[in-house]
């Protein structure tokens, strides 16, 4: 499919105000799909089979409501230091798989100890523990994908 077909796609999809268009012809399919607020289309293609001919174009249109967000409930994070992810990555909890876990809820830490570890870019970065306390929460799971600044753990006296 050229991209001509494709941008008068897109400028269907705009005008008339429907949420989605999937269309297939032969082996290639297209689907475009109404973003949210800023109202950007997905374009997703399949590639054709080698040596199909394209037949009539064969058009599905499904029109659905576009739902509004709705707002994440968070757990209370209990009183004390919060230690947050310096990048983003994927937090674990030891060393390696099956090892002890650096802490558990409960355990007494030093500034300095060893909590957590965060790969990013396959490198495993040791997360320290930057002030001295209790572990009072641990509000990742291991093997979770963490963003910068994200509560890892709570450090209370």
């Amino acid at each position: 499919m050229d991209l001509r077909k494709l941008k008068k796609l897109i400028d269907l999809v705009e005008e008339s105000g429907i949420a989605e268009l999937e269309i297939t012809e032969g082996e290639e399919k297209v689907k475009i799909v109404r973003g949210g607020s800023g109202g950007r289309e997905v374009v997703v293609l399949s590639p054709p089979a080698q040596g199909a001919s394209p037949p009539a174009v064969q058009a599905a249109v499904a029109v659905a409501p576009i739902p509004a967000p709705v707002p994440e409930e968070k757990a209370p994070v209990p009183e004390g230091h919060i230690v947050k992810a310096p990048m983003v990555g994927t937090f674990y909890r030891s060393g390696s798989p099956g090892a002890k876990p650096f802490v558990e809820v409960g355990d007494a830490v030093k500034a300095g100890q060893p909590i957590c570890i965060i790969e990013a870019m396959k490198l495993m970065n040791e997360i320290e523990a930057d002030k001295d306390g209790v572990i009072k929460a641990i509000m990742v799971e291991n093997g979770q994908p963490v963003e910068y600044g994200e509560p890892l753990m709570t450090i209370g006296q």
